[in-house]
């Protein structure tokens, strides 16, 4: 876990821990402060070592959150927040996780049965104790018995690459729907974030009990957790699906309001109310002659509410993208016609990082290059691992081999119409060094260099002694990380990228939703220090080519336009940027 993570996880309990106890307010500054440290693209110690007023300038974090992360990289501790453990002495992280369970439940259910953990809470369901607490009852109490084991099997957030296909699905299904006008997917996963909670799901509809109706028959449902008039949710596998019915004139006002972040909505409702206007989920009305404009949510005037376009186009700006809308400076941009012109995915032309049985893919050399024809692509590279630190099993391509495998490549690009370029993905030790001679890496067109071991503490000073070698082109998936699984090396960004730019070596967005790496903030930082981002699969067999719009919407979270990325180039370009 990056220091950044373990400081967000301490401020996220501090969260749950203070509406467990039914604290006001500070809770959401708590969590608006911890995920905007844990998507922070420096490391947060070293701006804690700069001092408070450094680690002030992260959105969010004011003075006292700030005195309270420079303690935590200081001590390793929070004395706040210890002293909120002993006061409620409860395993919060765990309990949250039971569908249902929320912060506040687990302060209500401490106070009246002293439940700490997953087992006491489920003793007391299964001895029925909880059905007796004010509030609760027996179908609540059967609900939580019954997520018990599911929290305990599916603790962590889904991918963007499980939780899209399934979005996707529902959107499709649901599109067919007699009932349903218009429907499209929302929340995070409609952000490209690359993990999300649950997947949203929203319908226009003028009958909305046909619709519910229609989503709870879906045959991917596996449980219908809850089901109303205007609202259900399934579970499938082990991801929820959320379903909103809302009236078809509303629509565009909802997916607007529902696609968030909180915090650009938040700065939508303060620009709408500088205009005498009230923008929420049903609508933007003109409040200007109300007298009582918070007397209801549909007071005044409706000047805007069917289509997203219309939301923003009342508040004078342009629709901003939904990757974009993340609170960082997104509305400024679209007041000052300054939004990028974003990449596409039909801008991308071809993948400079596969790999082949050679080393670990699953198909041959001639197999890879024709699917990557046949999925449309103008060229491909075959960069098979080199052996060194990480490569586990044999799997890398020692330098005799690999100067075999050049003849190899070259042959099998006889027979196909695309440009093919003859690689290696090179091993980046701890000290910057490549895995890979000199002379052999002088031979092949392209070089990828990636650290693939020793992927924790900070990266940035062995990246850039990579970025800076000769004969590198392009350094992979930058920080090592495994969503869900590991998070890699921290690298302060704005060298890496600085470096890069210098050095004429491009920065890796590995498409592969199990990394996502470059992350969207991270290729801000490196548009912004004009740095060259690629966007390549990593692909080790044919159908991994279409992970390529995973990293096309990471890139779009960052910022990227085309003219950013180095595989928007035709062939000839990409032999331009590698001479």
């Amino acid at each position: 876990m990056t220091r950044n993570d373990a400081v967000a996880d301490r401020l996220a309990e501090m969260a749950d821990r203070l509406d467990a106890m039914d604290v006001e307010y500070k809770p959401r500054a708590y969590r608006r402060a911890a995920e905007n440290v844990r998507e922070h693209p420096e490391p947060i110690e070293r701006l804690a070592s700069e001092g408070e007023d450094v680690v002030g300038e992260i959105d969010g974090v004011g003075d006292a959150i700030a005195s309270k992360i420079v303690e935590y990289v200081e001590t390793g501790s929070i004395d706040e927040l210890e002293d909120l453990r002993e006061e409620l002495p409860v395993e919060i992280d765990a309990l949250t996780s039971v569908e249902g369970v929320g912060p506040k439940t687990v302060g209500t259910l401490y106070e009246a049965l002293e439940i700490r953990t997953l087992d006491d809470l489920e003793d007391a369901a299964e001895a029925g104790e909880i059905q007796a607490v004010k509030g609760f009852g027996a179908k609540t109490e059967q609900n939580i018995l019954e997520g018990i084991e599911f929290a305990r099997q599916a603790h962590e957030r889904q991918l963007l690459g499980e939780a899209v296909p399934l979005g996707e699905a529902a959107r499709s299904y649901l599109a067919d729907q007699p009932s349903v006008e218009s429907v499209e997917v929302a929340g995070s996963l409609r952000r490209w974030k690359p993990t999300i909670g649950d997947v949203d799901v929203l319908v226009g509809s003028d009958d909305g009990e046909s619709a519910i109706e229609a989503f709870t028959d879906w045959d991917h449902a596996e449980t219908v957790i809850e089901a109303g008039g205007t609202k259900a949710s399934l579970r499938v596998g082990s991801v929820r699906v959320d379903l909103r019915v809302v009236a078809p004139e509303e629509f565009g006002a909802a997916l607007q309001y529902f696609t968030g972040s909180r915090d650009h909505n938040v700065a939508l409702r303060n620009r709408a109310i500088e205009r005498e206007l009230k923008m929420n989920e049903y609508g933007v009305f003109d409040v200007s002659e109300v007298d009582e404009p918070d007397a209801g949510q549909r007071v005044g005037e409706r000047v805007a509410g069917e289509t997203e376009e219309s939301m923003y186009a009342a508040l004078e700006l342009p629709l901003v993208p939904p990757e974009l809308r993340e609170g960082r400076g997104e509305i400024e941009a679209a007041a000052a016609g300054e939004l990028p012109d974003l990449l596409a995915e039909g801008d991308v032309r071809g993948d400079l990082h596969t790999h082949t049985d050679w080393s670990d893919g699953d198909n041959s050399i001639a197999e890879m290059i024709e699917a990557a024809a046949a999925f449309g692509h103008d060229y491909v590279a075959i960069t098979d691992h080199a052996t060194g630190p990480g490569m586990v099993g044999g799997v890398g391509v020692d330098d005799e081999t690999l100067r075999d495998q050049i003849g190899e490549i070259r042959a099998a690009a006889d027979d196909v119409d695309i440009e093919v370029f003859a690689g290696v993905e090179a091993n980046v030790g701890e000290d910057g060094s490549i895995s890979v001679a000199d002379d052999v890496l002088a031979e092949l067109d392209l070089v990828v260099a990636s650290p693939h071991a020793a992927l924790s503490g900070d990266g940035t000073d062995r990246l850039i002694a990579a970025a800076e070698h000769p004969q590198v082109d392009i350094i992979g998936h930058p920080t090592g990380r495994y969503l869900n699984r590991r998070p890699g090396l921290n690298i302060e960004y704005d060298r890496l990228a600085a470096a890069a730019a210098e050095a004429g070596t491009a920065l890796e967005v590995n498409a592969n939703p199990r990394r996502l790496d470059l992350g969207g903030q991270a290729v801000r930082a490196a548009v912004e220090a004009g740095a060259t981002i690629v966007i390549d699969t990593d692909a080790h067999r044919p159908d991994s080519y279409e992970y390529i719009r995973y990293g096309v919407h990471t890139a779009r979270r960052g910022w990227a336009e085309a003219d950013d990325v180095l595989n928007t180039r035709d062939a000839g370009g990409i032999r331009g940027f590698l001479d």
